[in-house]
């Protein structure tokens, strides 16, 4: 009796070809088409999403459909190679986003920054709620729950992007205001919210809508909190602190990308999106204070420039910008559109009055807060994969990505022109340009 395993065969020689090929042409467009947004004064998110729009079934398919079938088949084998290496890309983007979440900029901002993040959550998720039950049959999954869909399209509406959030005043120059500040401050409380919101939906996608397996969702969740805060953060701390002296700190990117995957592998294991577990340890590792800027760079730069450009075009891949001639998914998309602009608007220029804050300044907030980018994506996919959203509701939401995110900036620029520029703001320009802090006159 042979007791040997067999050996599993590598993956077959067209097969490695076709993935190969697919990763360069995809990769190549998304780059190019990100670059050239960027000069156009857009986020580099939207050029990388719409490689998969010009090569999917919105363009190339319609056009070559016999080339694009036989570039990009619609066969799962072929499909879930891109979306493995798109999956890695995805996490290290998550964990790197909660590497740069400032707890102490939360904590100074206080009540203004937890008034509009509140406000900017809770008025479009309820809009989103509503928009889905308006949402017509045909454009839902079979056999989904129509109460789990309303509160994806509610925690769908309800994030802010902070990444792309971030980029855009960084570009603008407008990180050092203190508005740039708060929203930066509103952001972080929002994507914490919208990542722990989105545990719950999820695991209710996968368990169904009922009471012990919700509550027992939530137990998890805060079982893994309180295992990141007391077993994560000092074990966190002590990995960096090893790998930061051994070989010169050149293992510190290898031993961040462990800790983020198993992570997401924690998460998952608990019925869990595996990017909520990404998330949180990216947080404990940006918390500890060991690793620092120089020695992540080369993690960073493989993240955001090539594993996060190829998970966009991926993405995009599935967008159908030709299911918009039907009228229903038309109208559907105009509708989602609208509640998820003026809510995000309305929540958080009320926040931010609530706050005692002016009218530039809220709407200020308004139009930073609306930037859904990166994230909106991510959950869409999440959708996608879970059996949530159709092809037609997938599009619509990434459509609200695109649309918000391209339209953050000319509002921001509008409304920060009406306020005037600060000392404070001046001195913290200064500093975040390399130059030293002015003396105290006292």
């Amino acid at each position: 009796m042979n007791l040997s395993a067999t050996p599993v065969a590598p993956l077959g020689s067209h097969a490695l070809l076709m993935f190969l090929l697919q990763v360069g042409v995809l990769l190549g467009t998304a780059v190019l088409l990100g670059r050239l947004a960027l000069r156009l004064g857009l986020p580099s998110i939207v050029g990388e999403l719409c490689a998969g729009v010009v090569l999917g079934p919105s363009l190339l398919t319609p056009l070559a459909p016999d080339f694009a079938a036989w570039l990009l088949p619609q066969r799962p084998e072929s499909m879930h190679l891109l979306d493995a290496a798109g999956q890695l890309g995805v996490l290290l983007l998550v964990g790197i986003t909660g590497m740069n979440i400032d707890l102490g900029l939360v904590r100074r901002k206080g009540r203004a920054a937890v008034l509009v993040s509140t406000g900017g959550l809770v008025v479009p998720f309820a809009g989103g709620v509503a928009v889905a039950l308006a949402i017509p049959a045909a454009l839902l999954v079979d056999g989904v729950d129509r109460t789990v869909f309303a509160l994806f399209a509610g925690v769908a509406l309800c994030v802010s992007a902070l990444p792309v959030i971030a980029k855009t005043l960084l570009d603008m120059g407008l990180l050092h205001r203190n508005i740039g500040q708060l929203i930066v401050g509103a952001s972080v409380v929002d994507d914490i919210a919208g990542w722990l919101l989105l545990s719950v939906v999820s695991a209710m996608a996968t368990t169904g809508v009922h009471g012990p397996d919700v509550a027992l969702s939530v137990v998890h969740l805060i079982a893994m909190l309180a295992c990141a805060y007391f077993v994560g953060r000092p074990l966190v701390r002590r990995l960096l602190r090893w790998s930061a002296r051994a070989g010169k700190g050149e293992s510190v990117p290898a031993v961040c990308t462990v800790l983020i995957v198993l992570g997401a592998v924690a998460s998952h294991a608990l019925h869990m999106e595996a990017i909520i577990g990404a998330f949180i340890v990216g947080v404990l590792i940006g918390s500890s204070g060991e690793p620092d800027r120089e020695r992540l760079a080369p993690l960073r730069i493989m993240a955001v420039t090539v594993l996060a450009p190829l998970f966009f075009a991926t993405a995009g891949l599935r967008i159908d910008l030709t299911a918009l001639a039907r009228p229903e998914v038309a109208l559907s998309a105009v509708l989602v559109l609208t509640v998820a602009i003026v809510g995000k608007f309305a929540g958080a220029y009320a926040g931010a009055r609530a706050g005692r804050l002016g009218h530039w300044e809220a709407l200020a907030l308004g139009a930073g807060m609306n930037s859904r980018g990166v994230i909106e994506v991510i959950i869409a996919m999440v959708g996608l994969r879970l059996g949530i959203l159709t092809t037609e509701m997938y599009t619509i939401i990434v459509l609200v990505a695109i649309v918000t995110s391209v339209m953050a900036a000319p509002l921001l620029r509008m409304s920060v022109g009406r306020m005037p520029i600060t000392r404070e703001e001046r001195v913290r320009e200064r500093v975040m340009a390399g130059g030293p802090a002015p003396e105290s006159n006292s």
